[in-house]
C-alpha cells in the first residue's frame, strides 16, 4: 500500500516503503516525532538568537551566516531527502543552519518592520495549531484530490521562484511576485495557504509512517519535513507582513 503524497517534496510517496515492520521499540511513533520536531525547533530558535543578537548589535557578519546557513541548509535538506537514514545525525545541524539564517533574516525584516517577526511567528504557530486541531478532528482530510491539488500548487510555485530566480541574472523580474500592491499581496496571500496546506500532508504522512511501522529513524525525518514546511510557512508570512506594511 502507498503512503499518501505529501506536497512536502521531502516526504515522498516512496519514503517509507521497503522499511517493514518493526518491534514496538524501534518503531516510529507520533510522540517521538513530536518530540524531535520540539528538539529542532530549540535548536532552531537557539541559533536564530545568535545571529539576531549580532545583527541589533551591528555585526556586518551577519549576512554571511545568513547565506552560508541558507545554503548549508539546501545542502543537508537535499542529501536527508535522498539518504533519510542519515537523519538521527544531519537533522539537528540542518536546523542550527536554518536558525542562522532564520535569524538574520528576520533580524533584517525586524529593522525595517519593528515587530513584523513577533507577529509572522504567531501568525505561523497560530495556523499551525488550527490545521492540527482540524486535522485530529478530521475536518480536514488528506484526500486524493486534495494531496494532487496541493502537490500541484506547491510544484507550481517552485517553479515560479526558480524561474524568478533565474531570469533576476538577467536583471528582469517577474512581475508582482515582489511587490507591494494588492496584486502582490494577493499572491503571497495565495502562496501562504498552499504552504500552510503542506501541513495537511506533513500530519498525514506521518500519521501512515507511525501507523504502518516504519523505523525509528524515520521520527527524525518527518520532523524534518515538517520543520522544513514551517520554515517556508513562516519566512512567506513575512514577506506577506511586509508587503502589507509597505502601504501604510
Amino acid at each position: 500500500m502507498l503512503f499518501g503524497r505529501s506536497g512536502n517534496p521531502t516526504l515522498k510517496d516512496d519514503t517509507f516503503q521497503g522499511s517493514g515492520h518493526y518491534s514496538t521499540g524501534e518503531r516510529m511513533t507520533i510522540e517521538g516525532t513530536v518530540n524531535k520536531t520540539f528538539i529542532m525547533l530549540a535548536i532552531l530558535l537557539g541559533a536564530a538568537v545568535v545571529t539576531w543578537s549580532m545583527h541589533m548589535k551591528g555585526d556586518a557578519n551577519t549576512l554571511g551566516f545568513m547565506i552560508g546557513g541558507a545554503i548549508a541548509g539546501i545542502v543537508l535538506a537535499l542529501i536527508i531527502s535522498f539518504v533519510p537514514k542519515t537523519a538521527p545525525f544531519l537533522v539537528p545541524i540542518y536546523a542550527a543552519c536554518e536558525g542562522l539564517f532564520l535569524g538574520a533574516l528576520s533580524a533584517r525584516y525586524e529593522t525595517k518592520f519593528d515587530g513584523i517577526t513577533l507577529q509572522a511567528a504567531l501568525l505561523t504557530m497560530c495556523v499551525f495549531l488550527a490545521l492540527l486541531v482540524a486535522y485530529k478532528f478530521r475536518l480536514i482530510q488528506a484526500t486524493r484530490n486534495f494531496r494532487l491539488g496541493v502537490f500541484a500548487a506547491t510544484a507550481g510555485i517552485a517553479l515560479m521562484y526558480l524561474a524568478s530566480f533565474g531570469l533576476g541574472f538577467f536583471g528582469i523580474t517577474v512581475p508582482f511576485l515582489h511587490e507591494s500592491n494588492w496584486i502582490g499581496i494577493g499572491i503571497s496571500l495565495v502562496i501562504v495557504v498552499v504552504a500552510a496546506l503542506n501541513l495537511v500532508m506533513d500530519f498525514d504522512f506521518i500519521e501512515q509512517g507511525a501507523e504502518h511501522g516504519a523505523p525509528k529513524y524515520m521520527e527524525w525525518y518527518g520532523a524534518f519535513g515538517l520543520m522544513v514546511t514551517l520554515v517556508w510557512l513562516y519566512i512567506e508570512m513575512l514577506r506577506l507582513l511586509s508587503k502589507i506594511a509597505s502601504r501604510d
